[in-house]
């Protein structure tokens, strides 16, 4: 029986987080020139992570928190082989949130550090120059613990791939085969949902980038020689 389980909004973020992630990622190492590419990617990644947030809460069936939550009793009942549902197992729930939670920190330290140069982000006035100076190397550390969860993501799929079963395709088109005819497809996501998830996401990543911080100085006008 085939069965809707990822709504396209879930699917977009998905894909375009993995691209703006890798992307940030390079810029990052990169540094130089790329650092201003780098600001403008962890805007995105910002961006779609709130987008996400307000879908855990507002989104289709299996794209909901409560859904999918790793509460004490399902990875219990998972590790026993007893769990049955679609969506995220409660393993996988557990590096979803683990992501979500690391490249949220990400992204929010990235708006007040800066590179010792020329690089200053858009909120880093907002705290003293000690204070970005270390919140700048949390953020150039956090590229590792970002790298392990990637490679634990891609190992999950691996093994999964091995067992038979595709996880990359689901997220691709939507839909699955189940077997349980209790399994029922996804619902919800309205419209109005998606377009209030949009404004928060874009309000957002306006804040972030200074929308609400004064205009700097205009230049001193050149010397009259």
């Amino acid at each position: 029986m085939r069965i809707k389980v990822w709504d396209l909004p879930t699917r977009l973020f998905h894909w375009l987080l993995f691209l703006a992630v890798a992307a940030a990622l390079w810029t990052g190492w990169v540094g130089g020139s790329w650092i201003d590419w780098h600001a403008r990617l962890g805007l995105l990644v910002l961006g779609l992570l709130v987008f996400r947030i307000i879908w855990g809460f507002l989104g289709s069936t299996y794209a909901r928190f409560a859904q999918f939550a790793p509460t004490p009793g399902r990875v219990l009942a998972y590790l026993r082989g007893r769990w049955r549902g679609e969506g995220h197992n409660p393993l996988g729930a557990l590096s979803v949130f683990a992501l979500l939670g690391v490249l949220t920190w990400q992204a929010v330290s990235g708006l007040f550090s800066n590179d010792d140069i020329a690089f200053k982000a858009p909120l880093a006035s907002l705290v003293s120059s000690d204070t970005s100076t270390w919140l700048s190397g949390l953020h150039r550390q956090g590229l590792w613990i970002i790298l392990g969860l990637v490679a634990l993501h891609l190992a999950a799929i691996a093994v999964y791939a091995l067992r038979g079963k595709n996880l990359v395709k689901p997220m691709l088109v939507g839909w699955k085969e189940a077997d349980d005819l209790n399994i029922k497809s996804a619902k919800g996501g309205k419209l109005w949902a998606l377009l209030l998830a949009l404004a928060l996401a874009v309000g957002t990543v306006w804040v972030a980038n200074g929308g609400l911080l004064p205009p700097p100085p205009p230049p001193p006008p050149a010397p009259a020689w």
